[in-house]
């Protein structure tokens, strides 16, 4: 299964760039992320290896991020494993202004074993929680992005 989202953030293709390459900023936007424990590698970079824990309102979910490829602002690639799924996703900028930047995220999901009869139905649910993540970094930009001096 495959879906491509997007959204323009009204910030400097810099600026967004800044902060989303960042892992210290997950926790500040992505509501349901407890916590994010690097493992191997140099963050942000080819092999590196992260456990990203969540709480979503109804179970903990625990994934293996991995980053595959990294040419930012053209594209961060990493992929996401949990319980039968897979996903690639691919996150990609382009600037459409001096404060005007456009945040596409390509995803493609192969489920295993009971998932697999049930992703027909789960596309519509992924959609909406990559752009519900898209847009909660689109007002972290925008509106909530703290001083530059509190920045970590």
């Amino acid at each position: 299964m495959k879906y491509v989202v997007q959204v323009e953030i009204n910030q400097s293709l810099d600026k967004v760039i800044e902060l989303f390459d960042n892992p210290d900023h997950l926790l500040i936007w992505m509501e349901e992320l407890e916590r994010y424990e690097h493992l191997m590698g140099t963050p942000g970079q080819p092999g590196a290896k992260a456990k990203l824990h969540f709480q979503m309102p109804d179970r903990k979910v625990l994934m293996t991020e991995t980053v595959l490829s990294r040419d930012l602002p053209d594209s961060f690639t990493a992929s996401y494993e949990t319980n039968g799924v897979y996903n690639v996703v691919v996150n990609r900028f382009e600037e459409l202004g001096p404060f005007s930047t456009l945040y596409i995220n390509e995803q493609s999901f192969e489920f295993e074993g009971i998932n697999k009869y049930f992703s027909f139905l789960m596309k519509g649910a992924l959609k909406k929680q990559s752009l519900k993540y898209m847009y909660a970094f689109k007002r972290f930009v925008e509106e909530m992005m703290p001083d530059d001096s509190e920045l970590v």
